[in-house]
């Protein structure tokens, strides 16, 4: 077991669907424990919330509006002690396709 000398790897999700993100979560952590290597998280982070507020109708109603809103969840992984292995494994890991990865080591 090759161990990358006093290392960690930090790892960030972000998505709009917050079953998606925990589902990837969820696979990476298993990935991780699979190969032995320490992990702290998932810590959720705050969700950022965009609102939109438009004109229902551009002429005769210009008081009735209609709001929207964007929900960014994000997820906060660190990877202790990370192995070759655990390094590989994650490479060839098939995460969804609404979720942003953001790797730091």
């Amino acid at each position: 077991m090759v161990v990358v000398a006093n290392q960690k790897i930090r790892i960030r999700l972000k998505a709009y669907d917050y079953r998606v993100l925990d589902q990837s979560v969820v696979e990476i952590v298993e990935t991780v424990k699979r190969t032995g290597a320490k992990i702290l998280g998932p810590v959720p982070l705050p969700t950022k919330i965009n609102k939109f507020t438009v004109l229902r109708s551009p002429h005769v109603d210009k008081k009735s509006r209609e709001q929207f809103e964007i929900r960014t969840h994000k997820r906060l992984l660190d990877i202790l002690e990370p192995t070759q292995q655990t390094l590989d494994a994650l490479m060839k890991l098939d995460l969804s396709a609404g979720v942003d990865v953001e790797i730091k080591t």
